[in-house]
């Protein structure tokens, strides 16, 4: 690819320079302003004070060597502010993307190598199995999917977990409330109180376990909710399989052994504070119970010993505080705190006409993802969720979301190609033969629109490394809009097939939509949207 030719070409220009030592990464990106040219490499500016340049003398000198022998596709390269080496590209090395693009296809295209050999558990949503998933719940469910998705482009071989709380006070006050509502009677302080209890209590068998029964129909509703979404877990693991298989206890004991652990006050606390938390951790209170740091050590300590060199948690915008103490855990066990990445998911304000949507038909207190989903569709729900970034605040409007208008994001996406499958069904009605690739002369292919579709093309295996390294979904859902409206520029202003357009070009434009047809598929599958032929 072209960065690729680029960098090759810069490093040269050093070398006739006998320029030491050069620098280990090449920096190469797009200038802000397209006046600026097609490509910008600040490698003046970092390899000079090393070799005793002036950085601006020095990307001179580079500029003349690469002018007097230009590299492919290239027409010139130019020195800016303090020592940038530009360069401008003719539009043959869009043409060359677009070969690209359609020889790798949806498989291939924008697929890297950057997390090869490289073991990841991803673990989200896991929502206590006392209720259905709330709307949050959706936003961590996208961002985690996508995420995995992402990364698994980028050569990583990632798993996606659901852990279940499934022991403790919330459980205990789970099952009292439905045995409470099977016999009748108001749930106990403190207790659940939506419709949801009722309704599931009226289906308990006679003679069920209350206790699994209810565990069970909870996770059912939620297998249910996250499949809607398209999302599907690799694993659910049980909190209380630990506690049957004594794997806290051995948690607890290898802790000891390590000398991070002691008595005082009746409890057993964790020397934290040696792996710079702010304070040291209770994990046995004074009455012997388990505190939710212990179970969840052990959990951490389980995903290593299944061979993850990695392992990323989704954690709502309440776990904040959670952290610190977590990654000191992982080091008290031995781990490099690195391995244990935490992502926060900032909250979700819904707005239904204008105005703030609290409370669920069923679950009382919460807003139902279920219901979301029955409101906007999975689709809209799921790109909607993806649009920004996990670290701000999420408005949620339902009819924004919901309105089949071009300023709704999900809408334009889609529609962007369902157009583009609009232009190949009318090319089969009018009996319109697609010619191979290498028979299609590309260089037709000049004006503004068109390009705009290849640029954008172009940058999707830098959006799709860049996303997976920051764990950045929203960043394919940045990328994608801009390739729906470059789309629907070309859809407006460039005709495929009819008058005033002569069969060459008609062939170079359907190669064109054929190209950004794969760019759409891979990143709405990226998004976990679908990708409908027709709106």
């Amino acid at each position: 690819m072209i960065r690729d030719q680029l960098v090759a070409s810069l490093r040269s220009a050093l070398s006739v320079l006998e320029i030491q030592p050069v620098p280990e990464n090449v920096n190469l990106e797009r200038p802000a302003h397209r006046e600026h040219g097609d490509w910008s490499s600040n490698i003046a500016l970092a390899a000079a004070k090393a070799a005793g340049w002036n950085p601006r003398e020095l990307a001179g000198r580079m500029a003349e060597i690469l002018n007097a022998d230009l590299p492919a596709h290239v027409t010139s390269v130019e020195v800016a502010g303090p020592g940038f080496v530009n360069f401008r590209l003719a539009d043959s090395w869009l043409h060359d993307v677009l070969v690209d693009v359609q020889q790798a296809g949806v498989a291939g295209y924008a697929r890297a190598t950057t997390g090869s050999g490289t073991k990841v558990l991803v673990e989200f949503v896991s929502a206590n199995p006392t209720g259905p998933l709330h709307a949050g719940h959706g936003r961590g469910a996208a961002y985690g999917d996508s995420l995995v998705r992402i990364m698994q482009r980028c050569g990583y071989e990632v798993d996606r977990e659901n852990y279940l709380n499934d022991r403790g006070t919330q459980m205990q006050l789970f099952v009292a409330s439905l045995e409470a509502r099977q016999r009748g009677e108001d749930v106990p302080e403190g207790g659940y109180k939506g419709q949801y209890i009722i309704d599931w209590a009226a289906e308990i068998p006679a003679g069920a376990d209350t206790f699994e029964w209810g565990e069970q129909r909870a996770v059912a509703d939620h297998l249910e909710t996250l499949g809607r979404m398209n999302v599907d877990f690799d694993s659910w693991f049980s909190e209380r399989s630990m506690v049957d298989s004594g794997a806290i206890e051995t948690t607890l004991a290898d802790l000891r052994e390590r000398g991070v652990v002691y008595e005082k006050d009746g409890a057993t606390w964790l020397r934290s504070t040696d792996f710079r938390d702010d304070k040291d951790r209770v994990l046995i209170k004074s009455d012997g119970e388990f505190t939710y740091l212990l179970p969840d050590i052990a959990y951490h300590r389980d995903k290593f010993s299944r061979g993850y060199d990695l392992l990323i948690d989704v954690w709502g915008a309440d776990h904040h505080g959670y952290v610190p103490r977590m990654k000191a855990a992982m080091q008290s066990l031995g781990h490099d705190p690195a391995e244990l990445e935490v992502q926060i998911i900032q909250l979700v304000n819904l707005l239904k006409g204008g105005e703030p949507v609290r409370f669920s038909k069923r679950a009382g207190d919460i807003v139902e993802l279920a219901e979301v989903l029955d409101e906007v569709g999975a689709d809209s729900a799921r790109l909607t969720y993806l649009l920004q970034s996990i670290d701000s605040t999420q408005t949620f409007d339902y009819d924004v979301v919901k309105s089949r208008a071009m300023d709704n994001p999900v809408f334009y996406v889609q529609m962007a190609y369902a157009r583009i499958r609009s232009i190949f069904r009318v090319a089969e009605e009018r009996a319109v033969a697609i010619a191979p690739l290498d028979q299609v002369d590309l260089s037709l292919l000049t004006h503004e629109r068109e390009l705009e579709i290849l640029r954008t093309l172009s940058e999707l295996p830098d959006t799709v490394v860049t996303a997976s390294a920051d764990r950045a979904p929203h960043r394919i859902a940045t990328w994608i809009r801009e390739l729906a409206g470059a789309v629907h520029g070309f859809y407006h202003d460039c005709y495929v097939m009819g008058d005033g357009v002569s069969p060459e070009l008609t062939q170079a434009r359907l190669q064109l939509a054929a190209a950004a047809s794969v760019g759409l598929l891979i990143g709405l599958d990226l998004l976990g949207v679908s990708a409908p032929e027709q709106m």
